[in-house]
């Protein structure tokens, strides 16, 4: 079996939270279909909620704080995301955006990423193509085609095996076969040398 790493980040807000139980519910469609592919996914979820102050303190300062740092890493060395916002004014929240603002501009680059947003009505569903998809294009991550919008009303009893529940698996199916095909995520040592020290003193 491959093994790969699947970050998600819920940007809810209460707990227990709509947003959280999407991402929940996204993240294990994934670990599934990917087990059908030959691939087993180790999964980190991200409350950014537990994350606010530090983001605040480091866009003012530049500097991230231990548990922001360890979450940025995450991102930064997972091989795909599931990325999910509640919808705030016609947009992803802004808690949301913050995160996104204090990674690394390249950490996204190529990266698979699934997105999903929750509101309390479905008229906000074309926020996942007017404001997630430019943010995520911006960014240079790779958007599997399907995105998950949830409205309040797809909670109903009908969620286990509704719309909503195909929408799901139909995503997770798609980001599956994107992790299948890919090698595994590496990250490079920014202070790394590129060269052997003989190398270097040669050039001198």
């Amino acid at each position: 079996m491959k093994q790969r790493k699947l970050v998600v980040i819920s940007a809810g807000l209460s707990q227990p939270s709509s947003t959280r139980l999407l991402a929940d519910q996204l993240s294990a469609a994934a670990v599934g279909a990917a087990a059908r592919l030959g691939v087993t996914l180790d999964v980190q979820v991200i409350e950014l909620r537990d994350l606010a102050h530090e983001i605040t303190d480091n866009m003012l300062t530049g500097f991230a704080k231990t548990n922001l740092k360890q979450a940025q890493e995450a991102v930064t060395a997972a091989d795909a995301l599931i990325v999910v916002t509640p919808v705030f004014s016609a947009s992803y929240s802004g808690l949301f955006k913050s995160f996104f603002d204090v990674l690394d501009k390249d950490a996204l680059v190529d990266k698979p990423v699934l997105l999903a947003a929750t509101a309390g009505t479905a008229r906000h569903s074309l926020v996942l193509e007017h404001a997630l998809r430019p943010l995520f294009a911006y960014l240079r991550a790779t958007m599997i085609p399907t995105s998950v919008f949830a409205a309040s009303d797809d909670w109903g009893a009908n969620s286990v095996e509704g719309p909503l529940r195909g929408r799901i698996d139909r995503a997770a199916a798609e980001l599956a076969r994107e992790i299948e095909h890919r090698e595994p995520a590496t990250v490079t040592d920014p202070f790394a040398l590129t060269a052997s020290f003989e190398d270097l003193m040669k050039n001198l």
